[in-house]
Protein backbone atom coordinates (compact mmCIF):
# COMPACT_ATOMS: atom_id res chain seq x y z
CA UNK A 1 0.00 0.00 0.00
CA UNK A 2 1.48 3.27 -0.93
CA UNK A 3 0.83 7.21 -1.43
CA UNK A 4 -2.57 8.78 0.50
CA UNK A 5 -3.87 5.32 0.75
CA UNK A 6 -0.89 4.11 2.98
CA UNK A 7 -0.73 7.44 5.04
CA UNK A 8 -4.75 6.94 5.96
CA UNK A 9 -4.44 3.57 7.30
CA UNK A 10 -1.65 4.92 9.26
CA UNK A 11 -3.46 7.26 10.72
CA UNK A 12 -6.36 5.51 11.46
CA UNK A 13 -3.88 2.91 13.36
CA UNK A 14 -2.66 6.02 15.09
CA UNK A 15 -5.99 7.34 15.97
CA UNK A 16 -6.58 4.09 17.91
CA UNK A 17 -3.99 4.05 20.28
CA UNK A 18 -1.81 1.41 18.46
CA UNK A 19 1.63 1.22 16.70
CA UNK A 20 2.21 -0.49 13.65
CA UNK A 21 4.64 -2.72 15.76
CA UNK A 22 2.21 -4.04 18.13
CA UNK A 23 -0.09 -6.28 15.72
CA UNK A 24 1.95 -8.64 15.78
CA UNK A 25 1.80 -8.97 19.78
CA UNK A 26 -1.77 -8.10 20.51
CA UNK A 27 -2.33 -11.66 22.08
CA UNK A 28 0.91 -12.07 23.52
CA UNK A 29 0.53 -12.94 27.43
CA UNK A 30 1.29 -10.07 30.72
CA UNK A 31 3.75 -10.60 33.23
CA UNK A 32 3.96 -8.25 36.27
CA UNK A 33 7.36 -8.00 35.55
CA UNK A 34 6.94 -6.23 32.94
CA UNK A 35 5.21 -4.07 30.42
CA UNK A 36 3.84 -4.46 27.19
CA UNK A 37 2.47 -1.41 25.80
CA UNK A 38 1.82 1.56 28.52
CA UNK A 39 -0.38 4.17 27.06
CA UNK A 40 -1.26 5.87 29.98
CA UNK A 41 -0.06 6.83 33.47
CA UNK A 42 -1.52 8.40 36.37
CA UNK A 43 -0.01 9.41 39.58
CA UNK A 44 -1.36 7.24 43.00
CA UNK A 45 -0.84 7.78 46.42
CA UNK A 46 2.75 6.19 48.65
CA UNK A 47 4.75 7.47 45.62
CA UNK A 48 3.10 4.77 43.28
CA UNK A 49 2.44 5.37 39.57
CA UNK A 50 -0.39 3.87 37.71
CA UNK A 51 -0.22 2.58 34.14
CA UNK A 52 -2.61 1.30 31.82
CA UNK A 53 -1.02 -0.99 29.55
CA UNK A 54 -3.11 -2.04 26.45
CA UNK A 55 -1.50 -5.18 25.98
CA UNK A 56 -1.31 -7.06 29.28
CA UNK A 57 -4.27 -5.98 29.24
CA UNK A 58 -5.37 -4.13 32.43
CA UNK A 59 -3.35 -1.76 34.75
CA UNK A 60 -0.04 -1.98 36.68
CA UNK A 61 1.64 -0.50 39.23
CA UNK A 62 4.92 1.29 39.52
CA UNK A 63 6.36 1.44 43.07
CA UNK A 64 10.30 1.36 44.40
CA UNK A 65 11.08 0.42 40.75
CA UNK A 66 9.06 -2.86 41.34
CA UNK A 67 6.06 -3.32 39.02
CA UNK A 68 3.29 -5.37 39.78
CA UNK A 69 -0.77 -5.96 38.16
CA UNK A 70 -3.46 -3.64 40.18
CA UNK A 71 -5.95 -5.07 37.53
CA UNK A 72 -5.71 -8.00 34.78
CA UNK A 73 -7.94 -8.14 32.34
CA UNK A 74 -9.15 -10.57 29.87
CA UNK A 75 -8.19 -11.63 26.05
CA UNK A 76 -11.74 -11.67 25.57
CA UNK A 77 -13.16 -8.53 23.21
CA UNK A 78 -16.16 -6.54 25.55
CA UNK A 79 -14.94 -7.90 28.65
CA UNK A 80 -13.57 -4.58 31.61
CA UNK A 81 -10.69 -3.46 30.31
CA UNK A 82 -9.83 -5.65 27.33
CA UNK A 83 -8.84 -2.29 25.31
CA UNK A 84 -7.78 0.16 28.17
CA UNK A 85 -6.66 3.04 26.84
CA UNK A 86 -6.06 5.61 29.95
CA UNK A 87 -6.37 5.64 33.76
CA UNK A 88 -7.03 8.72 36.53
CA UNK A 89 -6.99 8.78 40.52
CA UNK A 90 -8.87 10.76 41.85
CA UNK A 91 -7.92 12.98 44.66
CA UNK A 92 -9.48 10.90 47.02
CA UNK A 93 -7.83 8.40 45.55
CA UNK A 94 -10.16 6.33 43.55
CA UNK A 95 -8.69 4.80 40.20
CA UNK A 96 -10.63 5.54 37.07
CA UNK A 97 -10.34 3.47 33.46
CA UNK A 98 -10.74 4.20 30.31
CA UNK A 99 -11.75 1.01 28.22
CA UNK A 100 -12.69 1.10 24.31
CA UNK A 101 -13.40 -2.94 23.99
CA UNK A 102 -16.66 -2.34 26.05
CA UNK A 103 -17.39 1.63 25.19
CA UNK A 104 -17.34 2.48 29.46
CA UNK A 105 -15.19 4.45 31.59
CA UNK A 106 -14.82 2.22 34.95
CA UNK A 107 -14.36 2.87 38.50
CA UNK A 108 -12.59 0.81 40.84
CA UNK A 109 -14.67 -0.11 43.98
CA UNK A 110 -12.73 -2.92 46.22
CA UNK A 111 -10.44 -3.80 43.12
CA UNK A 112 -13.11 -4.65 40.62
CA UNK A 113 -14.20 -2.38 37.80
CA UNK A 114 -17.45 -0.77 37.94
CA UNK A 115 -18.81 0.64 34.03
CA UNK A 116 -20.40 4.04 34.91
CA UNK A 117 -21.86 4.98 31.75
CA UNK A 118 -23.05 1.56 30.62
CA UNK A 119 -21.57 1.46 27.16
CA UNK A 120 -22.54 4.95 26.16
CA UNK A 121 -19.10 6.71 25.40
CA UNK A 122 -17.87 5.56 21.99
CA UNK A 123 -13.78 5.07 22.01
CA UNK A 124 -12.55 7.31 25.61
CA UNK A 125 -9.20 7.89 25.64
CA UNK A 126 -8.31 10.06 28.53
CA UNK A 127 -9.72 11.02 31.59
CA UNK A 128 -9.43 14.35 33.92
CA UNK A 129 -11.51 15.57 36.40
CA UNK A 130 -13.50 18.90 36.94
CA UNK A 131 -13.10 21.21 40.02
CA UNK A 132 -16.54 19.18 41.06
CA UNK A 133 -14.78 16.02 41.24
CA UNK A 134 -16.69 14.61 37.67
CA UNK A 135 -15.14 13.20 34.99
CA UNK A 136 -14.07 14.61 31.71
CA UNK A 137 -13.68 12.21 29.25
CA UNK A 138 -12.18 12.46 25.22
CA UNK A 139 -14.43 10.53 22.85
CA UNK A 140 -12.13 10.07 19.61
CA UNK A 141 -15.41 8.46 17.81
CA UNK A 142 -18.45 10.96 18.76
CA UNK A 143 -15.18 13.65 18.11
CA UNK A 144 -16.69 14.67 21.53
CA UNK A 145 -15.40 15.69 25.49
CA UNK A 146 -18.26 14.09 27.37
CA UNK A 147 -18.87 14.93 31.64
CA UNK A 148 -19.66 12.10 33.26
CA UNK A 149 -20.72 11.89 37.19
CA UNK A 150 -18.52 10.53 39.44
CA UNK A 151 -21.59 8.30 40.58
CA UNK A 152 -22.00 7.38 37.15
CA UNK A 153 -24.98 7.88 34.73
CA UNK A 154 -25.86 9.40 31.30
CA UNK A 155 -22.69 11.42 29.59
CA UNK A 156 -23.70 15.30 28.96
CA UNK A 157 -21.75 16.86 26.19
CA UNK A 158 -18.66 19.42 26.86
CA UNK A 159 -17.67 20.38 23.66
CA UNK A 160 -17.14 19.18 20.42
CA UNK A 161 -13.69 18.72 19.03
CA UNK A 162 -11.94 17.21 16.08
CA UNK A 163 -9.91 13.89 17.14
CA UNK A 164 -9.84 14.89 21.03
CA UNK A 165 -7.11 12.86 22.56
CA UNK A 166 -5.35 14.34 26.30
CA UNK A 167 -7.36 16.31 28.71
CA UNK A 168 -5.77 17.87 31.54
CA UNK A 169 -7.24 20.47 34.27
CA UNK A 170 -4.99 22.89 35.65
CA UNK A 171 -4.93 24.30 39.15
CA UNK A 172 -7.59 27.75 38.34
CA UNK A 173 -9.74 25.02 37.19
CA UNK A 174 -9.16 25.45 33.50
CA UNK A 175 -9.94 22.20 31.01
CA UNK A 176 -6.61 21.57 28.43
CA UNK A 177 -7.39 19.49 25.17
CA UNK A 178 -4.91 18.11 23.06
CA UNK A 179 -6.78 17.74 19.11
CA UNK A 180 -5.13 14.99 16.81
CA UNK A 181 -6.91 17.31 13.78
CA UNK A 182 -7.08 20.30 12.64
CA UNK A 183 -5.23 23.30 12.81
CA UNK A 184 -5.57 24.07 16.88
CA UNK A 185 -3.52 20.90 17.87
CA UNK A 186 -4.05 22.46 21.90
CA UNK A 187 -6.56 24.43 22.74
CA UNK A 188 -8.70 25.11 26.48
CA UNK A 189 -12.61 25.05 26.76
CA UNK A 190 -14.36 27.35 28.90
CA UNK A 191 -17.44 26.15 30.78
CA UNK A 192 -20.04 26.87 28.59
CA UNK A 193 -17.78 24.96 26.38
CA UNK A 194 -16.47 27.42 24.34
CA UNK A 195 -13.09 27.01 22.84
CA UNK A 196 -9.83 28.87 22.88
CA UNK A 197 -7.26 27.91 21.00
CA UNK A 198 -3.20 28.13 22.52
CA UNK A 199 -1.12 26.42 19.51
CA UNK A 200 -2.74 28.18 16.63
CA UNK A 201 -1.41 25.97 14.08
CA UNK A 202 0.00 22.56 13.26
CA UNK A 203 3.33 22.38 14.91
CA UNK A 204 2.70 18.72 16.17
CA UNK A 205 3.42 15.86 14.27
CA UNK A 206 1.20 13.30 16.06
CA UNK A 207 0.13 15.09 19.44
CA UNK A 208 -1.13 12.61 22.03
CA UNK A 209 -1.33 14.22 25.97
CA UNK A 210 -0.93 17.35 27.69
CA UNK A 211 -0.24 18.54 31.19
CA UNK A 212 -0.04 21.80 32.45
CA UNK A 213 2.89 22.50 35.27
CA UNK A 214 2.04 25.29 38.16
CA UNK A 215 3.72 27.96 36.68
CA UNK A 216 1.36 27.55 33.05
CA UNK A 217 3.80 26.04 30.83
CA UNK A 218 1.71 23.19 29.25
CA UNK A 219 4.40 19.91 28.08
CA UNK A 220 2.84 18.09 25.13
CA UNK A 221 3.60 14.43 23.98
CA UNK A 222 4.22 13.89 20.23
CA UNK A 223 3.93 10.40 19.26
CA UNK A 224 5.50 10.49 15.49
CA UNK A 225 8.06 13.39 15.85
CA UNK A 226 9.40 10.62 19.10
CA UNK A 227 9.17 14.27 21.19
CA UNK A 228 7.36 16.14 23.99
CA UNK A 229 7.00 19.59 23.52
CA UNK A 230 6.96 22.75 25.62
CA UNK A 231 4.22 25.55 25.41
CA UNK A 232 5.07 28.49 26.88
CA UNK A 233 1.62 31.05 28.11
CA UNK A 234 2.06 32.61 24.61
CA UNK A 235 1.10 29.64 22.95
CA UNK A 236 4.80 29.37 21.06
CA UNK A 237 5.75 25.60 21.09
CA UNK A 238 9.25 24.12 20.92
CA UNK A 239 10.76 20.65 21.11
CA UNK A 240 12.19 19.73 24.98
CA UNK A 241 12.72 16.09 24.61
CA UNK A 242 13.35 14.43 21.50
CA UNK A 243 14.76 11.04 20.41
CA UNK A 244 16.70 8.33 22.24
CA UNK A 245 16.03 7.00 24.16
CA UNK A 246 12.22 7.96 23.42
CA UNK A 247 10.83 6.14 21.12
CA UNK A 248 6.58 6.89 20.60
CA UNK A 249 5.63 9.27 23.73
CA UNK A 250 1.62 9.02 24.53
CA UNK A 251 0.32 9.31 28.28
CA UNK A 252 1.52 12.53 30.38
CA UNK A 253 1.05 13.36 34.17
CA UNK A 254 3.00 15.30 36.72
CA UNK A 255 4.45 14.71 39.68
CA UNK A 256 6.21 17.13 42.00
CA UNK A 257 7.30 19.54 39.11
CA UNK A 258 8.39 16.30 37.58
CA UNK A 259 6.65 15.01 34.36
CA UNK A 260 6.06 11.37 33.44
CA UNK A 261 6.19 9.71 30.21
CA UNK A 262 4.45 6.29 28.75
CA UNK A 263 6.42 5.34 25.60
CA UNK A 264 4.68 2.17 24.55
CA UNK A 265 7.09 1.50 21.90
CA UNK A 266 10.12 1.81 24.37
CA UNK A 267 7.78 -0.60 26.70
CA UNK A 268 8.87 2.09 29.37
CA UNK A 269 7.90 4.93 31.69
CA UNK A 270 10.24 8.09 32.46
CA UNK A 271 10.49 10.90 34.69
CA UNK A 272 11.54 14.01 33.03
CA UNK A 273 13.20 16.58 35.39
CA UNK A 274 13.22 20.77 34.85
CA UNK A 275 15.97 20.46 32.71
CA UNK A 276 14.40 17.30 30.30
CA UNK A 277 16.92 14.47 31.87
CA UNK A 278 14.68 11.14 31.53
CA UNK A 279 15.16 8.48 34.44
CA UNK A 280 13.22 5.12 33.89
CA UNK A 281 10.43 4.60 36.25
CA UNK A 282 10.76 0.97 34.69
CA UNK A 283 13.90 -0.17 32.82
CA UNK A 284 12.95 -0.11 28.57
CA UNK A 285 13.06 -3.70 27.41
CA UNK A 286 16.50 -4.63 25.75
Amino acid sequence: MRGAGARRWRGLIGMLGLGLITLSVISAPGRAEEMLYPLSVAVAGDDAVLVADRMLPGLLKLQAGKVEVFFQGKKTFRTPLNAVRAVAVASDGTVYAADSATRDVFKFVDGQPVPLTQGKIGIPVDIAFDPSGDLIVSDLETQRIWRVPVAGGEPQEVAQLAAPRGLFVDGTGRLWAVAAAGEQPLVRIAADGSIEPVVKERVFEFPHDVVVADDGTAYVSDNYARAVWKVAADGTATKWITGEPLKGPVGLAIRGGKVLIADPQAKAVWEADSEGKLTPLHPAAK
